[in-house]
């Protein structure tokens, strides 16, 4: 995996070339915590671009093998970072944007600054950043924080999850605890309804019934002017986990879609 310095940031890059002459390129972007590019690069990468589509993903700032910056995690930093890689890249033509969680509220963040830049999104159990989903991840990551910082929470964990997952939590810590990701990621900077409503991009939102957004599954859709939605029956927020070959079989038709 190479690593650039992106934003002035050592970040881990993973590019897959398209099989053959592919003129369309997907952007992944994962979520947060304890998260990485790896969980796209190990269900979607090789697959997407096999089908003939150009593949870039990257660990985000403070994640995976890019730099930890004790501060510096706005959106308006990730969005920094998204410019710059995508620029050393000399991406020229626009880009599908697919992102989990976070990911995905990067990318309408990323859209509502660069409408020129994007051809489509793919947001998996994500909304945009507006001031209600500020203070949903506001009450979140206060009790991520005071969770994690509880030594007995990762016995817990592993007695009610797995050894695998006390693992996790603690990496999940050790991004959470020791930056200022927690307190500066709900400043945004927000969207408004209308800058939602400006995103002119198709938009395909995949939700778990039973997710995030659970009270109203059609609400993000609905403020989009080319906006769908499809719902995994029975799935919560771990859609991307638990459904990644269905996710990836509905990233290829949407790209195909829309390249055509």
């Amino acid at each position: 995996m190479p690593t650039m310095t992106v934003n002035g940031l050592s970040t881990n890059v993973q590019l897959v070339p398209a099989t053959g002459a592919g003129q369309e390129t997907v952007v992944f972007l994962h979520g947060m915590g304890t998260d990485s590019l790896a969980s796209f690069y190990l269900t979607m990468a090789p697959p997407v671009a096999a089908a003939g589509i150009n593949v870039i993903s990257y660990d985000l700032r403070g994640h995976g093998k890019t730099d930890r910056p004790a501060r510096g995690y706005t959106i308006a930093d990730f969005v920094a970072d998204l410019e710059d890689l995508l620029d050393q890249l000399d991406v020229d033509t626009p880009v599908h944007l697919v992102g989990n969680s976070f990911g995905g509220t990067l990318a309408f963040s990323y859209a509502a600054k660069h409408p020129e830049r994007v051809r489509s999104i793919v947001c998996i159990e994500s909304e945009p950043a507006t001031e209600a989903w500020a203070s949903k991840m506001t009450e979140i990551l206060d009790h991520t924080v005071r969770f994690l910082a509880v030594e007995e929470s990762y016995d817990w964990i592993e007695a009610n999850f797995s050894a695998h997952h006390r693992r996790l939590a603690r990496m999940a810590a050790d991004r959470i605890l020791t930056t200022s990701i927690a307190e500066e990621v709900p400043l945004g900077p927000l969207l408004t309804l209308e800058d939602i409503a400006a995103i002119r991009c198709p938009v395909l939102s995949i939700l778990g019934s039973n997710g995030y957004q659970a009270d109203d599954l059609t609400a993000l859709t609905s403020l989009l002017p080319n906006g769908e939605v499809h719902v995994f029956d029975g799935q919560g927020h771990s859609v991307l986990v638990e459904q990644h070959k269905n996710v990836r079989e509905l990233v290829l038709r949407w790209v195909e879609r829309q390249a055509a």
